[in-house]
């Protein structure tokens, strides 16, 4: 049988970290080992994962990063077939989610597997529709051959609820150590173009979901728009993403029709700061240093790239 990891990052989980832990107790398949990289929490996050069995390492608050602080810890578990991530806010929805997700890596060519995520159950309308949209009912298993159906959505992962075979994973370079995001994507379009398969096990599933307000959806997207403009050869390979955006506003347009028919003004609103952060995030090396900061989601990422004599590095 393989031996599994499994690495949390966290940061004052707060009261839904109970719950979380609750929940992966009742796991059938409980991980050989099991990590949490902490950021310095003020609450009693770190005593309550290790009162429950994890293993701790705290970081700075300003060390984190989406990528490095997740290769880090691979590198923290003694020997792993499989690695799998959860955030803290993910929430296991049955004793058998994790025991589906790693059935996924019976076939040997997978690499990667992620599992379903549904709204939690205080999730507004537009974040229910955006987990809807993005984790259908129907497992996956895709290919590179895929991408000509998929486009750029067939790199598309999450690891809020993942899990990466880690031969496939170092064979790639591993997670990229300095990305500002989408360290996924990253590594699941690495997989197919080195002939790896992306398995999507929809049975498989968490409760995880954001309510986010207009500025964030500003600065996250404005994050995914340095991020492509970085990994340019990701669109290069499986093309852009225009066509799937068209097809998430007329789905959530008809979600909201039938669901909150007073919430199109602001989705309408939401999808134009979307467009306009992603469209700046992608020509960031042309705004002014300190605005870059401003505009983003993930501020610390900038802070471990401010040049020493120049605003406009």
């Amino acid at each position: 049988m393989n031996k599994v990891g499994l690495i949390v990052p966290t940061l004052n989980a707060g009261l839904l970290w109970e719950d979380w832990l609750n929940k992966f107790e009742q796991q059938t398949r409980k991980p050989d080992y099991l990590l949490v990289i902490d950021s310095s929490s003020t609450d009693n996050t770190v005593a309550m994962a290790l009162a429950r069995g994890f293993a701790v390492k705290v970081i700075a608050k300003a060390e984190f990063n989406h990528g490095g602080t997740r290769q880090a810890g691979v590198s923290m578990l003694p020997d792993p077939d499989i690695i799998v991530f959860l955030t803290q806010d993910a929430l296991l929805a049955s004793p058998d989610v994790l025991e589906r997700l790693l059935a996924a890596f019976d076939d040997d060519r997978v690499g990667a597997a992620y599992g379903r995520q549904l709204p939690h159950q205080n999730a507004g309308p537009i974040a229910a529709h955006a987990r809807l949209f993005n984790y259908p009912p129907e497992s996956q298993l895709r290919t590179m051959e895929d991408k000509k159906r998929y486009g750029l959505k067939t790199v598309f992962i999450s690891n809020s609820f993942a899990a990466y075979r880690l031969n496939a994973l170092m064979m790639v370079g591993g997670f990229p150590v300095d990305t500002i995001m989408n360290e996924d994507t990253y590594v699941a379009g690495k997989m197919l173009t080195a002939g790896w398969k992306i398995a999507y096990c929809a049975d498989a599933q968490v409760f995880h979901s954001h309510d986010y307000r207009f500025v964030d959806e500003f600065k996250r997207y404005f994050d995914i728009g340095v991020f492509h403009a970085r990994s340019s050869w990701l669109q290069q390979t499986f093309g852009g993403a225009s066509g799937e955006g068209l097809r998430y506003v007329l789905s959530e347009t008809r979600y909201l029709i039938r669901h909150a028919p007073w919430l199109i003004p602001s989705a309408l609103f939401r999808t134009g700061l979307k467009w306009l952060g992603f469209k700046l995030g992608a020509l960031h090396l042309s705004i002014p240093f300190p605005l870059r900061s401003c505009f983003s989601l993930h501020k610390a990422y900038w802070l471990r790239k401010r040049p020493v004599q120049s605003n406009n590095g």
